[in-house]
C-alpha cells in the first residue's frame, strides 16, 4: 500500500480555494466604476438606445465602438481627480474657476439630472404597471420614496454594496439578444459600415446616444465615490499625501472602469440590437419610452423577453436614481462647501440630503405635470449632450494642473481621449442644432 504525501491529497482543495479567493479579490476592486457604468444605461438610455435600434435599425452600433474609449477616458480622469485630490469634481473646478461659473454648470446639471429622474421614475412605474397592472403613479410614488429612504437612512457601504449587486440585473437585455432572431452579418456591418442618412434626425439620435452614455452626472458621481472610498477606510489617503499607494490604486482605477463603461456599453450594444432585430424589422420607427420598448417586444419576441426588458427598466432605474440625485447633491454641496457623502446621517448633512430630497421630489412632479415624461426622456439625453461639453472641458484642465494634480497630472493618451471626447459632443451638439435649423 501506498501512501500520499502530506499535502497531494488536498492540494486540489486549496487551488480551489484559492481560485475563489482571488475572484473574490477582484470583485472587491470592482466599486465606483462598475457603479458608474451600469448606472449609465438607465431608462433614459434604454429609451435612448431603443430609438436608434428602432429608427436606424443595426446602423448605430458604431457609435458604442466610438464612445467606448472616450467615456472610458473621461471616467478615468474623474476618477483620478477624487483619488488623488481627496475632493470632488466640483470642489476642484472651483479651485480653478470663477464661482458664478461654477454654480451655472452645477445649475444645468441639476436641471439635467432632475429631468432625468422625472422621466426614470415615469418609466419605471410604467413599466411596472405593464408587468403586473396597477397605477403607474402608485408605483412611481413608491419608487421615489423608496430610492430617496435608502440614500438617507442605510449606511454608505452597505448601500455601496447594494448598488454593486444591482448591476446584475444589466444582464437581462443580455439575455433578450439571444432570445430574438438577430441578423449577426447586418449587426456586424452597422458596428464597421454602417449607411444612414445625414439628416437632423439622425444628428439628433447621435447627440442622445453621446449625452447618455458621456453623461455629466456620471463624471461628479465617479470622483465623489474615490473620495467616500478614502473617507471609508482608515489607511486609505489621497494620493498627494500618499503617493505610494498611487501604483495599487491607479490599477485598481483602471480595471474598475474599463470594466464598468465595457458592461455599459456591452448592454447598450443589446438594446440597441433587440430593437432592431425585432422593432425596426416589423417597421415600428418610434419609440416613446423604455416602457413602450419593453410592450413592442411582447408581440415580436414573446412574453418571456418582454419581462425581462421591463425588469431591466426598474432594476436600472433603482440604479440610476441614487446617482443622479447623489451626483447633483454632490456638486453643489462641494462648491458651497457643504459637508457632503453619503455616509452622514441626514440631520449631520442637511445641506447634501436636501438636494438629494429635491431632486427627487421635483422629478415626481413631472409624474404629475403637463410636461410628457415619455419625450423628456429622449430630450434629456439630448441636454446632457450640451451640459457635458463645458463640464469636460474643466474637468479636463483640472486634470492637467499640477497646482491640483501634483505629479499625478492624467497621461498623455488619457488626455488626448478626454479632450476628443470633449470636441466629438461639441461638434455633434453644434451638427444637431444647425441641421435642426435648417429648412
Amino acid at each position: 500500500m501506498t501512501s500520499e504525501p502530506i499535502g497531494v491529497a488536498d492540494a486540489p482543495l486549496r487551488r480551489k480555494a484559492g481560485t475563489r479567493l482571488r475572484k473574490a479579490a477582484l470583485f472587491k476592486q470592482l466599486g465606483p466604476g462598475l457603479i458608474t457604468g451600469a448606472a449609465d444605461d438607465d431608462p433614459s438610455g434604454i429609451a435612448t438606445y431603443s430609438q436608434a435600434g428602432a429608427q436606424f435599425g443595426f446602423n448605430m452600433l458604431w457609435t458604442m465602438a466610438l464612445t467606448y474609449p472616450l467615456m472610458t477616458a473621461v471616467q478615468l480622469v474623474s476618477a483620478q481627480i477624487g483619488r488623488v485630490t481627496g475632493c470632488g469634481l466640483a470642489k476642484n473646478i472651483g479651485d480653478l474657476f470663477p464661482k458664478p461659473l461654477v454654480l451655472g454648470l452645477v445649475g444645468l446639471l441639476f436641471i439635467a439630472n432632475t429631468i432625468n429622474i422625472g422621466a426614470n421614475l415615469a418609466a419605471m412605474g410604467a413599466a411596472t404597471q405593464l408587468a403586473v397592472g396597477g397605477p403607474s403613479h402608485l408605483y412611481t410614488v413608491f419608487f421615489a420614496l423608496a430610492s430617496l429612504a435608502l440614500q438617507m437612512f442605510v449606511p454608505y457601504e452597505q448601500y455601496a454594496r447594494y448598488l454593486k449587486w444591482l448591476t446584475l440585473v444589466l444582464l437581462s437585455y443580455v439575455a433578450v439578444v439571444f432570445i430574438v432572431k438577430v441578423d449577426w452579418a447586418a449587426a456586424a456591418k452597422g458596428m464597421v459600415a454602417p449607411t444612414f442618412p445625414l439628416t437632423a434626425d439622425s444628428f439628433t439620435v447621435i447627440v442622445a446616444i453621446l449625452g447618455t452614455t458621456i453623461s455629466p452626472y456620471l463624471l461628479f458621481w465617479q470622483s465623489s465615490q474615490e473620495v467616500e472610498e478614502i473617507e471609508q477606510k482608515s489607511e486609505a489617503k489621497p494620493l498627494a499625501e500618499a503617493p505610494e499607494q498611487a501604483h495599487h490604486e491607479m490599477r485598481r482605477i483602471r480595471f474598475d472602469t474599463f470594466l464598468g463603461m465595457a458592461v455599459s456599453n456591452v448592454v447598450a450594444i443589446a438594446i440597441m440590437m433587440s430593437a432592431a432585430a425585432t422593432l425596426h424589422a416589423q417597421g415600428k420607427t418610434e419609440v416613446g419610452s423604455a416602457a413602450e420598448a419593453a410592450e413592442a417586444l411582447r408581440p415580436i419576441a414573446g412574453d418571456f423577453a418582454f419581462v425581462l426588458f421591463s425588469l431591466g427598466i426598474i432594476g436600472t432605474g433603482l440604479l440610476s436614481l441614487p446617482v443622479l440625485a447623489g451626483s447633483a447633491a454632490y456638486a453643489f454641496g462641494e462648491s458651497q462647501d457643504w459637508k457632503c457623502g453619503l455616509e452622514n446621517k441626514p440631520w449631520e448633512a442637511v445641506g447634501f440630503y436636501s438636494v438629494i430630497a429635491a431632486a427627487i421630489v421635483l422629478g415626481l412632479g413631472i409624474e404629475f405635470s403637463p410636461i410628457d415624461p415619455i419625450r423628456a426622456l429622449f430630450w434629456s439625453a439630448v441636454i446632457n449632450g450640451f451640459v457635458a461639453v463645458p463640464i469636460m472641458a474643466a474637468m479636463m484642465w483640472v486634470a492637467s494642473q499640477r497646482s491640483q494634480m501634483g505629479r499625478f497630472t492624467v497621461t498623455l493618451p488619457v488626455l488626448v481621449f478626454g479632450w476628443a471626447a470633449t470636441a466629438i459632443m461639441a461638434v455633434a451638439a453644434i451638427a444637431m442644432l444647425v441641421l435642426n435649423g435648417s429648412p
